[in-house]
């Protein structure tokens, strides 16, 4: 896919961001000095000002009242709704689970739904769900250090004041859950896809293959966790039996079938076209041999493929 085409005034932003992260890791800056420089980061590349950045916002929590070190809001104001707390550490700290149980502890208490926890160099956007436990996905990070500018520019943009006003972030988390490992796995093994991938597998090599099978298959390309994830899910795959093939309470009637019977063997068929692929493999010969009989060309062969048509019930027609 082609890389995102980034303004001069952008690639500008990223590269003045870079080089106060670079100043403060030289000079091995404290949590001031960073926070400081974070937050000309958030004003000159995600476009917050003062009244949309709240710095050291009170946070209650069970008996205690902390400060955060930004919120981020659509609405100016310190009563504003909080929609990002924003947990820095100083750029010589490696970011580490308890930096982030400690700002989604924050998170919860102040009812917002996302973490931005940083250094200046890493930069990890977190989804907190509440529940009992809640809990927290990582739903992007970059490192403002080594990512492309174009990467860089896209992460930036959906944490920015523009992003929160419009609901970017609630379009982020709703494409999150629809290209989730379950969700994907739900798809890609879905009866529908599967009975199209045994279609184009049968197709491509003249093998018609169980659909048990392809899942099997397919299970071998999967990783450890994704391979886990699929032995969790409830998949509504038929056993004992091959699927598609009817069952019996699936079979057609009498009165059904009676209209497409073969008058030269009385077996019946669901279709016509069904019937005429099965009088020209499995009597192509007695009707030659009628027709010379009676001094009649001998009757046109039926068309046929390699791979017989599948009937109305989705399997091909029995041959004889």
């Amino acid at each position: 896919m082609a890389k995102k085409k980034v303004s001069a005034e952008a690639r500008r932003a990223i590269m003045r961001a870079r080089s106060l992260i670079e100043q403060v890791a030289k000079s091995d800056g404290n949590e001031a000095e960073t926070r400081r420089r974070v937050e000309r980061i958030l004003e000159n590349v995600a476009g917050y000002d003062l009244g949309h950045l709240s710095r050291e916002r009170a946070v209650k929590g069970a008996g205690t009242t902390e400060h955060v070190d930004f919120v981020m809001q659509a609405e100016e104001g310190p009563d504003a709704k909080p929609i990002v707390m924003v947990e820095l550490k100083r750029v010589g700290v490696d970011l580490a689970p308890k930096h982030l149980r400690q700002a989604c502890s924050y998170a919860i208490n102040a009812g917002a739904e996302w973490v931005l926890l940083t250094n200046g160099r890493e930069w990890r956007l977190y989804h907190v769900e509440f529940g009992q436990p809640p809990i927290t996905k990582l739903v992007e990070q970059w490192n403002l250090m080594r990512d492309d500018i174009a990467s860089l520019t896209t992460k930036f943009e959906l944490i920015s004041l523009k992003s929160v006003r419009k609901g970017g972030l609630d379009d982020l988390w709703k494409k999150t859950q629809v290209l989730a490992p379950e969700s994907i796995l739900a798809a890609v093994l879905s009866m529908g896809s599967l009975r199209q991938a045994r279609r184009v597998l049968r197709k491509n090599t003249d093998v018609l293959v169980d659909i048990q099978d392809i899942v099997r298959s397919f299970k071998r390309l999967l990783n450890e966790s994704a391979a886990k994830t699929l032995d969790a899910m409830q998949l509504q795959i038929p056993e004992g039996r091959r699927p598609g093939r009817p069952s019996a309470a699936a079979e057609p009637s009498q009165d059904q079938a009676a209209q497409f019977i073969c008058e030269l063997c009385g077996r019946p068929f669901k279709s016509k076209h069904a019937l005429g692929i099965h009088r020209g493999h499995a009597h192509k010969d007695k009707e030659k041999a009628v027709g010379e009989s009676v001094g009649q060309a001998p009757t046109a062969e039926p068309h046929t493929s390699p791979i017989p048509p599948e009937d109305e019930a989705g399997q091909p027609p029995a041959v004889q």
